[in-house]
């Protein structure tokens, strides 16, 4: 396994992303497929107005995911393996061939409108920095309340944990985890308590959309986001795509599986950074690059070195 595709989910974005990616036809026809299937222009929506829903977050970052693997693909760059993070596994199905571009649009639009419906305020994510799983856990513990909800939402490396849940909570967990030692506490541009049991009634209702989708076997390898295991048949990551918004992801052991598995480089799609820097803090050997500030030619360059070292 040489090359790794990572897809970012809700947090990364920021205005006018979709504008910055390569100008190539693959780009433009991917821009105008997703215009034809939701029945409206998709470049309007990383507006800062627009990336105020949750709704235009995720659809803008399916956009640029696969507009981005299209126009690699094109050039006859293509991964061994994929991942995404939250709505990101949605960009992963569709770029490892299991899930169709023209399907997983009107998904995903339905989960993010069941996500912004379901708590439209009052809620969210906070990342903390420099704190373990265990000290994140017993900080939890400690504040959990029915009427004041926390839940370990991301395990994204071994000392860096999101959150979510009320506002209440949240304020509180900022300050519990400050006099813990905790580097960094903060609230992150995400306005829904994600990945947690918050968010059962929404798989349940994917879960029942997902019935009536085709899926196919995937074409390369997809490591999903509750089990963070390889998953090679259709149903399962069906299974993944649908859950992984009421589950904690364990990303930081998806990724590990990945690196057991001999993968060492990985690029992450637009719009983020934030992935490929988890990579080289948990994996001292291995390359990663965000490609939302790398020209595409770099990118073409980078890949078709690692395939000649193989």
């Amino acid at each position: 396994m040489k090359l790794v595709f990572l897809y970012p989910g809700q947090g990364a974005q920021s205005p006018g992303f979709l504008a910055r990616l390569p100008v190539c036809p693959a780009v433009s026809a991917t821009f105008d497929e997703a215009s034809s299937v939701l029945g409206q222009d998709v470049r309007r929506l990383d507006t800062a107005e627009a990336l105020e829903s949750t709704v235009a977050v995720q659809l803008s970052g399916l956009v640029a995911g696969v507009a981005m693997t299209r126009a690699l693909q094109a050039e006859g760059v293509v991964a061994d393996a994929v991942a995404g993070l939250s709505s990101g596994a949605y960009t992963a199905a569709v770029a490892c061939g299991s899930l169709s571009f023209g399907a997983a649009l009107p998904l995903l639009k339905l989960r993010a409108e069941l996500m912004q419906q379901a708590y439209p305020s009052g809620f969210g994510l906070v990342a903390l920095v420099g704190l373990n799983e265990g000290q994140v856990r017993r900080l939890v513990q400690q504040i959990h309340t029915p009427q004041q909800p926390l839940y370990v939402a991301n395990l994204n490396s071994q000392r860096q944990i999101v959150l979510a849940g009320s506002d209440q909570a949240l304020s509180l967990a900022i300050e519990a985890a400050r006099q813990s030692g905790a580097r960094q506490a903060k609230r992150m541009a995400v306005s829904v308590p994600s990945h947690c049991a918050l968010m059962d009634g929404v798989a349940a209702r994917l879960t029942e959309e997902m019935n009536g989708i085709a899926l196919a076997p995937p074409a390369i390898a997809y490591v999903g986001n509750v089990r963070a295991r390889v998953l090679r048949q259709a149903q399962d990551i069906g299974r993944d795509l649908a859950s992984n918004v009421a589950h904690t992801v364990r990303w930081y052991d998806a990724m590990t599986v990945l690196y057991e598995l001999g993968a060492r480089h990985f690029f992450e799609a637009p719009p983020g950074a934030v992935l490929s820097g988890l990579i080289r803090e948990s994996f001292d050997d291995a390359e990663a690059r965000s490609l939302s500030d790398t020209p595409l030619e770099t990118a073409l360059y980078i890949a078709r070195k690692i395939r000649s070292l193989s």
